[in-house]
C-alpha cells in the first residue's frame, strides 16, 4: 500500500449527507492517512491481492483506527466512511458514488470544487468535491493509466474510457486555465434497445420497424447529429438487428459500443507517443479491417481521412455498414463527408465526390438533443442518387409525423 497518495475527500453518499459536513470531512481526512499507515506497517499488498480481500483489510484498518484513536460512530456515520476510504484506495475516490448512482447520465469536473452531473438531461451542481487538483490529478491518472494513455503537460489532454466502458475526456493546465478538467459520459449498464426509445420518444414505433428492417437488409447507414445527441445510443440499438451469424468489426477513439451478437471484432485507435511515433488511426484501422473478412463494419465516429476508406468499404462488398458523423441534418452530413475527403487527399472533382458518397450511402438518420434534455429523431432520408449536381435525398421521417414521404 506504500504507492498510495494520502488524499482524502468527502463524496456524498446516494442516499446519505453526512458527508458533507465539516467535522466528518476533517475526521475522515485524519482517519484515511492513519488507516494508510496502518496497512502499511501490516504489508498489505493491494496490488496483488483480490479486489473483496482488499476490501476487507480496509474495513478490518478502518475498525482498528477508530477504536485505537476512540472515536465514535454510528452504523450509518461507519458504513460511510468505509465506503469513502474504499473509493479512494481501490475506486475513483469522490466520483465512485457518482458514477454508481444510474440516474447521473454524465459527471462534469471543473476543478476540484466544482462537479456537476447530468439527470435527466439537465445539469446541476453537487457538494461533492476534491481535497485539492493534486487529489483531482492523482484520480484522473487512475483513469488513464490501466488504458495505456497518459496526460501531462506535454500532452495536455485524452481521451479514454473506465473499465466499465464510459467514456472520458481529460484536459489540464497549461491547456485548461482553470485547473483538470474531467468530463464522463457514462456507460448504461443495461443497453438500451429499440422498444426503449419508442417509449421515451426519441422515435416512433414506425420508424424503428423501418431502420430494423434496413439494418437486416444491409443498408448503409450514417447517424448524424450533435454532441451528445445520442448517435452512438442509437447506432448501439440498430446494431442489436444485425444477423448472429455475421462477422462485425467496430472501430473506435474510445471503445464505448456493446454488440450483443457473438462473433464481433473491437478495435481501438492509439494516440501518438510523447516523441511523436506509434499513432494508429482509425484509417489505419479500417485498411486492415478490410483483411480480416469482416461483413460489416460499425465505425463509432467519421472525423478525418478515415472518411475515405469507409466509403469504399461501404460501396465495395461490405453492406449494411454503419458510421456516425457531427452534422447538423441529413444533407449538412453528405457535404461534411465531401468536406473530409476534399481535405485528405481524394483527387477528383466535386461531381465524383458527390457520385462515390451518394453510391456508398443509403439512409442517414439525423438526431438532436431538444431543449428539456431528450435525444429525437428529427429526420430520417433515403439518399436516391443524384440530381444533376446535387444529392437527391427522399425524407421518409419527420419530426412530428408518423411517416412522410416527400423529396427535398
Amino acid at each position: 500500500m506504500r504507492n498510495m497518495q494520502p488524499y482524502m475527500v468527502g463524496s456524498q453518499n446516494a442516499v446519505s449527507d453526512i458527508g458533507i459536513s465539516d467535522s466528518y470531512q476533517e475526521m475522515k481526512f485524519r482517519v484515511f492517512d492513519l488507516t494508510l499507515e496502518y496497512l502499511d506497517r501490516q504489508d498489505v499488498e493491494g496490488e496483488t491481492m483480490p479486489l473483496a480481500a482488499l476490501q476487507d483489510e480496509i474495513a478490518r484498518a478502518i475498525s482498528v483506527v477508530l477504536l485505537s484513536r476512540g472515536i465514535a460512530l454510528n452504523m450509518r456515520e461507519r458504513a460511510q466512511l468505509i465506503e469513502d476510504v474504499q473509493n479512494e484506495i481501490v475506486g475513483f475516490g469522490p466520483l465512485e458514488p457518482l458514477l454508481k448512482d444510474p440516474s447521473v447520465d454524465d459527471v462534469v469536473v471543473n476543478g476540484p470544487a466544482a462537479i456537476y452531473v447530468e439527470r435527466g438531461g439537465e445539469l446541476e451542481a453537487v457538494q461533492t468535491r476534491f481535497r485539492d487538483t493534486a487529489h483531482l490529478m492523482n484520480v484522473i491518472q487512475r483513469i488513464v493509466s490501466p488504458i495505456g494513455r497518459r496526460v501531462d503537460e506535454s500532452t495536455p489532454y485524452v481521451d479514454g474510457r473506465l473499465p466499465d466502458g464510459s467514456r472520458v475526456n481529460v484536459i489540464i493546465p497549461p491547456v485548461a486555465l482553470d485547473g483538470p478538467i474531467l468530463s464522463i459520459r457514462k456507460f448504461k449498464q443495461i443497453p438500451l434497445a429499440g422498444d426503449d426509445m419508442v417509449r421515451n420518444g426519441t422515435m416512433t414505433s414506425d420508424m424503428l420497424r423501418y431502420l430494423s428492417s434496413a439494418v437486416r437488409g444491409k443498408k448503409n447507414m450514417l447517424i448524424c447529429g450533435g454532441t451528445g445527441s445520442g448517435k452512438t445510443t442509437l447506432l448501439n440499438v440498430l446494431s442489436s438487428y444485425i444477423g448472429a451469424k455475421e462477422r462485425l468489426v467496430t472501430i473506435e477513439d474510445a471503445a464505448e459500443l456493446r454488440l450483443q451478437q457473438a462473433h464481433v471484432v473491437r478495435l481501438e485507435t492509439r494516440p501518438a507517443s510523447p516523441d511523436g511515433a506509434g499513432d494508429v488511426t482509425a484509417r489505419d484501422l479500417i485498411r486492415n479491417v478490410l483483411r480480416m473478412r469482416p461483413d460489416r463494419i460499425i465505425l463509432g465516429e467519421v472525423r478525418s481521412s478515415e472518411a475515405i476508406e469507409m466509403l469504399q468499404a461501404m460501396g465495395t462488398g461490405h453492406d449494411g455498414s454503419m458510421a456516425t458523423l457531427h452534422a447538423n441534418g441529413p444533407r449538412d452530413a453528405l457535404e461534411r463527408l465531401e468536406m473530409l475527403i476534399g481535405l485528405h487527399g481524394f483527387s477528383a472533382d466535386l461531381q465524383a465526390v458527390r457520385r462515390f458518397i451518394s453510391g456508398a450511402i443509403d439512409i442517414v438518420v439525423h438526431l438532436a438533443r431538444q431543449p428539456d434534455g431528450k435525444r429525437k429523431i428529427l429526420s430520417v432520408c433515403e439518399v436516391v442518387g443524384m440530381e444533376g449536381a446535387t444529392y437527391a435525398l427522399r425524407e421518409v421521417f419527420a419530426a412530428g409525423e408518423a411517416e412522410e414521404r416527400r423529396s427535398l
